[in-house]
């Protein structure tokens, strides 16, 4: 693409069961976008959705040529989705949202403008969030268990929603590790970052795509990508219950050899055999997710698989497979 052709903002959203939204979602997105440049394109990536989405992006992409479309061909998630985007966009800065509205697009303005002041990453923190209860309750265990698996401090008030500078979205594409977690990727490159408090909106249509089976496996996959302390806690316990059965032993060896105990308890024998034997399942298991996880990266496959795209131009389509081929 030439570089005088280039967008000045790309505006990245993952689509999923957004049937009802995508109208009002261009249609907002544009009258923000009026309000810093008109330079500007929408990437709609369609993850696969069950309802007309696809169909509802290729309508507004022939009203409007800003506006592109990826539809994946089956269904890799949300992060696998950002990615595609990520990779299909060339603007100087890019925004990252999702497309249920409730990242409201009104709130793009303040993220520019803060970045603006000389900030590569500007996040957008949910100081209102508008979710059920259960919902807020489960973010926040999530992230609390999360941050201390990862060694590292997240804000469960924050998620995809920000604005980032083209190296910072250069260098996560250049990450194509197959486990993806987009604010993950975004803490360890680096770059200097901000956050701003934006409003939360209530979702508009719909339901959220994540299940509770969902975003266990989540959690087990970025566990797995950005940690190894699973391993090491395992390892903390087994010495634990080394220290413990030895102290153990002696106690009871003086009790046999003082004649306390005459018969030795069959039912203390059987749960130490489940306790243990279930420890070692436990450690072998840890262990399997790990060496799992390492023969699919080493498969080398790609991150995702593109359908069909709408308003991409040839330039562009040289993105094949899920990778940016290097000239």
């Amino acid at each position: 693409m030439k570089k005088e052709l280039r967008p000045y903002i790309s505006i990245v959203s993952p689509v999923y069961g957004a049937e009802k939204l995508l109208d009002a979602l261009v249609e907002r997105i544009g009258n923000s976008m009026k309000q810093i440049t008109e330079s500007y394109e929408i990437i709609l990536v369609e993850d696969h959705s069950p309802d007309r989405s696809w169909e509802k992006i290729e309508e507004n992409a022939r009203l409007d040529s800003r506006i592109k479309g990826v539809k994946l061909s089956r269904n890799y998630g949300q992060h696998y989705a950002i990615t595609a985007g990520l990779d299909h966009s060339s603007g100087k800065w890019v925004v990252v949202m999702d497309c249920d509205l409730q990242d409201r697009p009104e709130e793009i303005i303040n993220l520019y403008n803060k970045a603006q002041e000389g900030w590569d990453v500007v996040l957008a923190r949910r100081y209102d969030r508008q979710d059920g209860r259960l919902k807020k309750w489960f973010s926040r265990s999530f992230y609390k268990v999360l941050s201390y698996l990862t060694g590292s401090s997240i804000d469960p008030s924050i998620a995809n929603f920000g604005i980032y500078h083209k190296n910072v979205v250069e260098s996560i594409c250049s990450m194509r590790e197959s486990i993806r977690y987009f604010p993950s990727m975004v803490k360890w490159v680096g770059f200097n970052s901000t956050s701003v408090n934006v409003k939360h909106a209530e979702r508009a249509a719909g339901s959220s795509g994540y299940n509770f089976g969902k975003l266990l496996k989540l959690a087990v996959d970025i566990m797995l990508a950005y940690s190894d302390k699973p391993l090491l806690i395992t390892v903390q316990i087994g010495i634990l219950i080394s220290m413990f059965s030895f102290v153990a032993a002696i106690v009871y060896f003086i009790m046999a050899v003082t004649g306390k105990i005459q018969v030795m308890g069959f039912a203390s024998l059987i749960v130490s055999i489940w306790f243990l034997s279930g420890l070692i399942i436990l450690t072998l298991g840890i262990m399997g997710l790990y060496i799992g996880k390492t023969f699919e990266g080493v498969k080398n496959r790609p991150i995702y698989l593109v359908a069909k795209r709408v308003n991409v131009n040839e330039a562009e389509e040289e993105i094949v497979l899920g990778q940016k081929e290097s000239k």
